[in-house]
Order: C-alpha cells, then sequence, then structure tokens
C-alpha cells in the first residue's frame, strides 16, 4: 500500500472534497443499481419475482453483480494503466482513493447547515440537512437538526473515513472500492420496509459485516482523537462500552454512543422515515441538547480523528512496504 499516495488523496479530500459537477464514481455506481434494480423487478411471467424468497435472490444478484462490476472495472482501469504509464497508474490511483473518502463533503454539508440556521432559515437547513441523513427532514426542530448533525457526523467518520482507509490498507483501491460500492448498495436498498426488507436484505447485512471492526476501531480513535483535543475521552470509553449497541444497526451505535459521552450530548430517539416512525432508543438519555457549539465541537472531533486515522494508515502501509520489499510510495512499482 502507498502511503504517500495515500497522504495525498485525503489532502486532496480536503481541499476539494466533492465538487457536484466533478463525475464521481459513487454516482455512476448509484445509476447502475437504479437501472440493474429496475430490470430486475421488472421481470414478466415465470421470471416475475412473486414471494419474499424471490425478492430476496433477486436483492443478492443486484449486490453481486454490483461487486463484480466495480471490482471487475477498477481493476481493469489500474491493469491497463500500469502496463502504459506509471505516471498515468498513480494518477489514477490517487483519483481513486481520493473519491472513496467523504470527509470534507460531510463538513461541507454540516457548514451549510449551520448557515441556515444562523439566517433563522429552518426550511433552508432542513433542506440542506436531507442531503446526508436517511431520516425525513420536513417538520424537524432546531435541536432536532442539530442531533441529526451530530449523528450522522459520527456514523460518517467511520463509513466514511475509518473504513476507507481500514480496506485501503488491506487491500489497495480495488477492496476500498468493493467496501464503498457495499456501502452504496445499503444506502440505496438497505431500507426496512415494504419494498426493500427482502431486497435489500442482503446488501445490508454484507454492509454490517464490512464495517463491524472499522465501527468499533473508529471509536477508539475518536477517543484517541478526544484525548488529543483535550475533550472527555473518558467519559466517551464508557458510553461507548455501556450503549454502543442502543441502535437498530450492530454498528452505528458505536461511534453514536462514542460522541455522545466525549461531548455529554443525547442523541438517537424516534425518527421519521419515509413517514414510518422508527422508535429508536436514546444514547445519552437526559443529557445536554444539541446545539451549535456541541456541533462544531463534533466537527472538530471528527477532524482530529480523521488525521489521527492517516497517521495509523500511513505507519501502517510504510511497515507493510518494508516488510515485502516494496517502494512506499507504490504497490509494486519500483
Amino acid at each position: 500500500m502507498s502511503a504517500l499516495i495515500t497522504s495525498l488523496a485525503f489532502v486532496v479530500d480536503w481541499l476539494l472534497g466533492d465538487p457536484q459537477t466533478w463525475p464521481h464514481p459513487v454516482r455512476l455506481i448509484g445509476a447502475y443499481i437504479v437501472r440493474l434494480e429496475k430490470a430486475l423487478r421488472s421481470s414478466t411471467g415465470k421470471l416475475a419475482p412473486k414471494t419474499d424468497r424471490d425478492f430476496y435472490w433477486r436483492g443478492v444478484i443486484l449486490t453481486l453483480a454490483t461487486l463484480t462490476l466495480t471490482g471487475g472495472l477498477v481493476t481493469l482501469v489500474l491493469s491497463f494503466a500500469a502496463k502504459h504509464s506509471q505516471i498515468l497508474w498513480y494518477l489514477i490511483t490517487l483519483y481513486l482513493i481520493y473519491s472513496v473518502f467523504c470527509l470534507k463533503d460531510l463538513l461541507n454539508h454540516t457548514h451549510r447547515v449551520e448557515a441556515a440556521l444562523a439566517q433563522g432559515d429552518l426550511p433552508e437547513a432542513r433542506r440542506a440537512l436531507s442531503w446526508i441523513v436517511g431520516r425525513d427532514t420536513a417538520g424537524l426542530s432546531e435541536e432536532a437538526i442539530r442531533k441529526a448533525e451530530i449523528e450522522t457526523l459520527a456514523e460518517n467518520f467511520s463509513d466514511g473515513v475509518v473504513a476507507p482507509f481500514f480496506y485501503l490498507a488491506l487491500g489497495g483501491p480495488v477492496l476500498a472500492w468493493l467496501y464503498k460500492a457495499t456501502n452504496t448498495l445499503d444506502s440505496m436498498v438497505g431500507y426496512k420496509n415494504p419494498t426493500y426488507l427482502y431486497f435489500g436484505r442482503f446488501a445490508a447485512k454484507l454492509d454490517d459485516l464490512l464495517n463491524y471492526l472499522p465501527a468499533r476501531l473508529a471509536a477508539l480513535l475518536l477517543i484517541g482523537a478526544a484525548r488529543l483535543a483535550k475533550m472527555d475521552h473518558q467519559a466517551g470509553f464508557k458510553l461507548w462500552r455501556k450503549e454502543g449497541r442502543f441502535h437498530s444497526s450492530p454498528n452505528s451505535g458505536q461511534t453514536e454512543a462514542t460522541v455522545a459521552g466525549i461531548l455529554n450530548v443525547e442523541l438517537g430517539g424516534p425518527s421519521l422515515y419515509g413517514g414510518v416512525l422508527v422508535d429508536k432508543p436514546f444514547i445519552n438519555q437526559g443529557s445536554d441538547p444539541a446545539t451549535r457549539d456541541l456541533v462544531l465541537a463534533a466537527e472538530r472531533l471528527v477532524t482530529t480523528g480523521a488525521f489521527l486515522t492517516l497517521l495509523l494508515t500511513m505507519a501502517i502501509e510504510l511497515a507493510l512496504s518494508f516488510l515485502t520489499n516494496d517502494a512506499p510510495w507504490g504497490w509494486g512499482l519500483k
């Protein structure tokens, strides 16, 4: 694994984020998922899905097809570049790794939400929030909006920072993009509603499995970041161990509980998803309500955690490069 390319990709993400006018692999994967889902659902005659089991296996096909295409294309592009130009290979690899991160884009979105709230524009704040959360935002109060901001910062620290670094360290851009494709599938079809309960189950369970270790590593990194930032890391550790399972997801609660303990803020609670009330348990119930200062503290915590994750990953990559006698600036390219 290349420590230099990984660090450069992180810096590019920090500087540029995700400009909406630029092509992005996640948007291409999303478009493919939409088209394939439509094809799998619109079959007629004997091929038409009728039972829950039929929809489950269609979902398996969707997941495996998406992962096969993603892994195959990333491997093909990198192999082609490596055969024709080392510089081209480095540039494509840099772009692929940069695209797998979402830290700056997440922070930019929370800044838009906070800017709208600062101007007293609650409808605009709700609209901006809807870009980064899955819940219904139309009726949220100012405090509920800020609670949702902190929750998504905590959850996306794991999904958008730690997990991509984790899979980059394990298997380079190909494995990182297989993870990203799974995460995209989960965000599009992994819902517990009548439409996706069976169709999206395989993708959701696979996403849970792939995030199991990164989510717990993310909690530990947030505790380390809190210590560096002189926040209450001990309270974060205690609440992580106590309430890390207080979530319908086996992974999201790990970082949400950690952040809730560090900031002494109440998270969780019932929320509307697609018009359906989901009775999620409270995390750190009875503590402080979410405020602008706590959102800013959460941003600072997640940013510190991201740089700590980068340093840890670079150390692992450099160690692996020496152990495998590989150049620390590229995968096998001397």
